[in-house]
């Protein structure tokens, strides 16, 4: 009897350490956003790209800790420490367990939360107002996102019985394709097209203008974080020791190699596209990575990386849609090709584990894409009908660093200028 206390005890401190160092990893991601952000955007707004981003972190937590997860999960944190922890267990008290499992997947999943914002900040670059967006982060990460989080991962509102019910399988998401990535580049849309187009982007005849990245080495550094951190992402999103399986890191890192090499070819090796085809990949393996084959996860990774370079050009160059970073095609477009591939790629006639289906896939990827768009053309259209969203013109040509900070990224330079 004791000894099965102990490893019941061993057990559930593993889980917690486990789910904790997967949260760390995720965390360690939003770095990689930052500095993404700041290798591609102009010298005069990397500042604002390094702020911005930690505290939306810090909004997002407030939000996501008082109201977010308690909406998602039905689950809130005001009772006492003992009872937080699973020392205590008075009645009329939420149960949690042990060792404070509950309150590392809490953190856990605040970081998956918290992408959304990181990734709408990549889109709106260069031309936000500060406040207006961390106004933003608070809704959409207080209450838009956990409501679809907790249809698709809680089966709030009947979401996954009516999925199940009606094409025969529930809608499969282990890493958030769609829950996480295809919802925030889809809000984002509604962001970057509410907000504009960056002065001097385009000219008066729709010429595009280039705006080449401003530090390679950042951009690079970004996307190596990224990647590494995506394994937490991935393989930790098990939530438990008992759970995890090397098929999952394994068919991340096909993904991931995948989209760099088309991406390195469609690209035509452009280093900006090649270092996103990493992410593109990952991206698009997240809903699937749990029951697809290798071959099929770089099959999948690879198609992603296509997607994205034509997705970023034809938003650039086509479609007059000035998303700095190309957040929409990266996680918008690749999240949902992503969530439908797992339907397809994760069937056992194509090597895959089963127990998914095509058509409740495309069901619960476009559900989920059409509440993010709806979303993200609401809360930017309504701020910018109200507040503002956008930088005055004086400010976005002096850069959000001056203008919002007061200070540049590089302030001896401009005081040598000076």
């Amino acid at each position: 009897m004791k000894r099965g206390r102990l490893m019941g005890a061993f057990q559930t401190a593993s889980d917690v350490f486990f789910v904790l160092m997967g949260a760390i990893m995720v965390l360690a991601m939003h770095a990689g956003f930052a500095f993404l952000e700041v290798g591609t955007v102009r010298k005069k707004n990397q500042v604002n790209a390094l702020v911005k981003i930690i505290v939306d972190f810090a909004v997002s937590t407030i939000a996501y800790f008082f109201v977010g997860y308690s909406i998602a999960y039905g689950v809130d944190f005001f009772a006492n420490a003992g009872v937080l922890s699973g020392q205590i267990s008075p009645e009329n008290s939420p149960s949690f367990a042990d060792s404070g499992y509950d309150l590392v997947k809490f953190f856990f999943l605040l970081t998956f939360a918290a992408a959304i914002p990181a990734i709408i900040s990549g889109g709106i670059a260069e031309r936000a107002r500060f406040y207006p967006q961390l106004f933003a982060t608070a809704i959409l990460v207080g209450v838009c996102y956990p409501l679809f989080e907790g249809m698709a991962w809680n089966n709030n509102f009947g979401f996954q019985d009516m999925i199940e019910a009606t094409f025969g399988a529930p809608f499969h998401d282990f890493a958030g394709s769609i829950v996480v990535h295809a919802v925030g580049g889809w809000i984002a849309l509604g962001a970057v097209i509410n907000l504009g187009v960056r002065r001097g982007r385009y000219t008066k005849t729709g010429g595009l203008v280039g705006i080449p990245p401003s530090n390679i080495p950042f951009l690079a550094l970004g996307s190596w974080v990224l990647c590494v951190g995506w394994f937490g992402f991935n393989v930790m999103s098990a939530q438990s020791i008992s759970g995890i399986t090397g098929l999952v890191a394994v068919n991340s890192l096909m993904a991931m190699v995948g989209g760099i090499l088309t991406a390195l070819i469609a690209g035509r090796n452009d280093p900006g596209f090649v270092h996103n085809g990493a992410l593109a990949g990952l991206v698009a393996v997240c809903a699937g990575s749990d029951v697809m084959h290798p071959l099929g996860a770089l099959v999948t990774g690879g198609l992603a990386g296509a997607l994205f370079v034509w997705g970023f050009n034809q938003c650039q160059a086509k479609w007059k849609i000035d998303d700095v970073l190309g957040v929409w095609p990266l996680h918008g477009m690749c999240g949902l090709l992503g969530g439908i591939a797992c339907g397809i790629f994760g069937l056992e006639a194509l090597g895959g584990m089963g127990g998914v289906s095509f058509s409740a896939q495309l069901a619960g990827s476009l559900i989920g894409v059409v509440f993010a768009t709806v979303v993200g053309f609401v809360v930017y259209g309504a701020l910018k009908a109200t507040i503002g969203i956008r930088l005055s013109e004086e400010a976005e040509f002096d850069g959000a660093d001056i203008s919002i900070h007061n200070i540049g990224a590089y302030p001896e330079d401009d005081l040598r200028a000076s």
